[in-house]
């Protein structure tokens, strides 16, 4: 009975530490992070697509939360430069993802604006990358006769569309290609000093 108690105390112990250590610490750390300079809010139609991206578990697959240079290469992968907290301001929940199945898309935004490309995409990853392993999404795109008014006409790559079909993205489609061009975090994390006059003088 008594080795059983101290058995208890000690693992009550490790718990204790290790609840300090990775969720107390790192809370208090980056509870008061406010919004980095440059960062915009979401719009509405980027948080429509924001929940699309978490319906879709796409999250699964991607991250977004590029590292340090001294830690991986990251940066040299095209991805950007290091997440840092103020990054997150808006995000609730945060979706920062734990695989890499898919390359990160913290900074996907600046490295394809282009709408049409997340469209085709989505509609087949293969048509632009042929040895893709993402799945492709056709349920948030519609296989018409003809473009009508108010329509987006995802322009595929010749061959990819079914013959004699426009394909038309849905609103989820264009509500999370919405979010992923939000997705552009090219500002500065560091803003600049202002210099003392006398130094600015010199």
């Amino acid at each position: 009975m008594h080795s059983e108690t101290r058995l208890l105390a000690g693992g009550m112990t490790m718990l204790s530490i290790a609840t300090g250590a990775l969720v107390v610490i790192p809370y208090l750390t980056v509870r008061d992070a406010t919004p980095l300079e440059g960062l915009k809010p979401y719009t509405s139609a980027e948080l429509r697509g924001r929940q699309v991206y978490i319906a879709n578990g796409c999250v699964y697959c991607h991250s977004q939360q590029p590292r340090a240079r001294s830690f991986a290469p990251d940066t040299e992968r095209g991805w950007g430069r290091a997440s840092v907290a103020g990054d997150y301001a808006y995000d609730t929940p945060h979706l920062l993802g734990t695989m890499r199945t898919g390359p990160d898309l913290f900074n996907i935004g600046a490295r394809q604006p282009s709408e049409q490309w997340h469209l085709g995409h989505l509609y087949q990853p293969r048509a632009y990358a042929p040895d893709s392993i993402m799945p492709s999404y056709p349920y948030l795109f519609e296989a018409k006769d003809k473009v009508d008014p108010g329509d987006v006409e995802v322009m595929l790559p010749s061959g990819f569309a079914p013959p004699g079909k426009v394909i038309v993205a849905s609103h989820e489609a264009l509500d999370l290609v919405a979010y992923m061009k939000a997705l552009d975090h090219g500002y500065p994390v560091l803003q600049a000093q202002p210099q003392p006059a006398a130094a600015a003088s010199r």
